[in-house]
């Protein structure tokens, strides 16, 4: 079944995928072949092809018997269906376009899963190099137990299984980096493998290996093809859920190695492309009792080191398979699997060699680094396919949190230039007098709206909530304090009565007197500085700026609640006269922010610039023209007894009455 599937596969893909500069070799790949025998066994166990034997000698009970024949045949038939089944949903990705799940493969990601993969074939062929016999494992953990079992029998090694397989990695590794070196003077590279599996076969027919040292050889190799048999459609139901899981594990197993060796050869990779050949491979394949394939890690690897590099390489790879199947499978029968899988290790080099970019990414971009290892670890420990899903999540998780803690900071003005730069990492930069600007590097939306909120409270230095609160607490201790004669209210401010001393500073706990607010009162507008000493004791925080400018050039879109969040921003700094201005917004927002009814009598399109010097450049322009000790006016409720309206002096105050501007 390998060697057909091998054959069938290299020469369709060899048709179906012109673009690739590198021929990614496919076949059985150890973690795809055991999903599909999870399947099998489940489908059709043992105990549903028992028979019973006949009477054994002295005794009355029957022996019970497997029939091996009927139940190899069913496999066969569920393998070849699953196939069948996987190669119909690859194609129907690839129509629908779903091949755009490749973008989220990430090189750390991929390199990762490599190296796991990679690690995954070196368990699988030490034991075979050792010629020690263990369970085969699924799932979770199963690279680590075949490696404990493969540990605990290493007493049962074959000494000339593993005198062979050492030589041939020795041998490989020695003339593949010979190959390397020399590749400029040497016009063909030297096909070790082919000769080291020539050789290896002589040495083992001459000594006969098998008898006198037991060793484990290939022994029979099946020849010639069978006819085609048709899927058995009844089964799809059964395992449309595994199928599902082994078309997507398959695709991102051969995108994954691919895109390794198209960032090696500088190509692109086409994940629809992918999708249709392997869709077409596998329901070509499964008409012929093959099993569902993927890229063949091992022999890719050796195609590669040995300079197959186009379709032509698969061509001939699909010809001397041919050729294996009808004529020299006799001849390979003596060959020990311990030099197969020598020769396998030792083109796994360039895999490994991948761990040595992790300190490299580290030093780059410390995220990526852990993606890689994650990855990889999780691939080692879950599998495969579960170690595969992980990494993915992962990577996900850490673009999330990039989103939603990204970067931001006050900017200044590098003088002489409309450049802003960060205040924090340039010390020329200098932020306009009575300005902040805040630029916010991430798209806004509900999951980092929080953020943008406390970066923005950081770079301003207060709270507008805390401040407008503060402020209308004080005007209420004002409005009870003129009601009791301690202060009186003019139009130019308020004051202390004449003679009586000022008993305005009361404790910020005071409670207040709820019931003074239902006295008839009359608005009048009076002066009050905040920034300066208020006469009463209300700790109110200082707001030194004027104006705020957000720099949106990093946000590519708003959702609903961010757009709500925004506007309640711009009223709460409104409140305490500062103005928000917006500028280098994306095209976008605008329409955008239209749609959700951002834009009203408070919120207009004039507070939009196109740079942040533009906006600088407006907000210098517009208190040039107001008067630099412009007094905030706040409107007051004041309390009487009567209706009467309080009558207002028109004097000019002493130098040590006390002067309060409006808001």
């Amino acid at each position: 079944m390998c060697f057909r599937l091998c054959f069938y596969l290299s020469f369709l893909l060899t048709c179906i995928k012109p673009q690739y500069v590198l021929f990614v070799i496919t076949g059985p790949f150890p973690v795809v072949s055991l999903m599909v025998g999870s399947v099998v066994v489940s489908m059709a166990p043992d105990d549903n092809f028992l028979i019973a034997g006949s009477n054994t000698t002295g005794t009355n009970s029957t022996e019970i018997l497997i029939d091996t024949d009927s139940r190899d045949a069913q496999r066969v038939l569920i393998a070849s269906t699953l196939t069948f089944l996987v190669g119909i949903l690859q194609v129907v990705f690839g129509v629908l376009q779903i091949g755009f799940i490749v973008r989220y493969l990430a090189d750390p990601l991929v390199g990762g899963f490599t190296t796991a993969a990679a690690f995954q074939v070196l368990v699988s062929q030490l034991k075979i190099v050792l010629n020690v016999s263990t369970k085969n494992y699924n799932g979770v953990l199963s690279i680590i137990y075949t490696l404990i079992e493969t540990f605990e029998n290493i007493a049962s090694t074959n000494i000339a299984d593993l005198i062979a397989g050492l030589l041939t990695i020795f041998v490989c590794m020695v003339v593949k980096e010979i190959n390397d070196r020399f590749k400029h003077k040497i016009p063909i590279p030297i096909p070790i493998e082919v000769i080291v599996t020539i050789v290896a076969t002589g040495i083992s027919y001459a000594a006969d290996f098998e008898k006198k040292y037991n060793a484990g050889i290939v022994k029979s190799i099946p020849r010639g093809f069978l006819p085609p048999e048709p899927p058995d459609v009844s089964m799809f139901s059964q395992m449309i859920a595994a199928s599902f899981s082994i078309a997507i594990v398959a695709y991102a197993i051969a995108v994954s190695v691919g895109k390794v060796y198209a960032t090696k050869y500088d190509y692109a990779i086409n994940g629809n492309q992918e999708f249709i050949a392997f869709g077409i491979s596998n329901i070509f394949s499964g008409a012929f009792s093959c099993f569902v394939a993927t890229t063949a890690l091992s022999r890719t690897a050796v195609q590669e080191s040995t300079g197959g590099k186009t379709q032509v390489a698969g061509i001939i790879s699909a010809g001397i398979v041919l050729i294996a199947i009808v004529a020299l499978g006799k001849l390979l029968e003596p060959l020990q699997k311990s030099v197969l899988a020598a020769v396998v290790i030792a083109n796994l080099k360039g895999m490994f060699m991948q761990v040595f970019d992790v300190p490299r990414l580290w030093r780059q971009n410390k995220v990526d680094a852990m993606i890689w290892v994650f990855t990889c670890i999780a691939s080692i420990i879950l599998g495969l396919d579960l170690g595969l899903l992980a990494g993915l999540l992962f990577g996900l998780l850490t673009v999330v949190l990039r989103v939603q803690f990204p970067s931001w900071g006050g900017f200044g003005n590098i003088p002489g230039t409309d450049i802003y730069k960060k205040v924090k990492d340039y010390k020329n930069a200098v932020e306009p007098e009575g300005v902040k600007i805040l630029k916010f590097s991430s798209p806004i939306f509900y999951a980092n709206i929080d953020g943008l909120k406390s970066s923005l409270k950081s770079t301003v230095g207060f709270d507008a909530v805390k401040v407008y609160n503060k402020r209308l607490k004080a005007l209420r201790k004002i409005q009870k304090l003129i009601k009791k004669g301690k202060l009186k209210a003019t139009k130019n401010g308020i004051i202390s009565e004449p003679g009586i001393s000022n008993e305005a500073f009361e404790t910020d706990e005071e409670p207040e007197d709820n019931e003074d607010l239902q006295v008839p009162t009359k608005e009048v507008e009076i002066q009050v500085d905040w920034n300066s000493e208020l006469p009463v004791k209300v700790n109110i925080p200082k707001v030194p700026i004027h104006s705020l400018i957000l720099d949106f050039g990093a946000v590519t879109f708003l959702d609903i609640v961010a757009v709500r969040a925004i506007k309640t921003i711009i009223r709460e700094f409104e409140r305490i006269d500062v103005r928000v201005y917006f500028a280098s917004y994306q095209d976008n927002l605008i329409s955008q922010l239209e749609r959700t009814a951002f834009f009203d009598d408070i919120v207009r399109k004039d507070m939009f610039f196109l740079t942040v010097h533009d906006a600088v450049l407006y907000i210098r322009n517009q208190m040039a023209y107001s008067d630099n000790q412009d007094p905030i006016f706040e409107k007051i409720s004041l309390m009487q007894e009567s209706k009467e309206p309080i009558e207002f002096t028109e004097t000019i105050r002493p130098a040590d009455e006390l002067d309060v501007q409006e808001e």
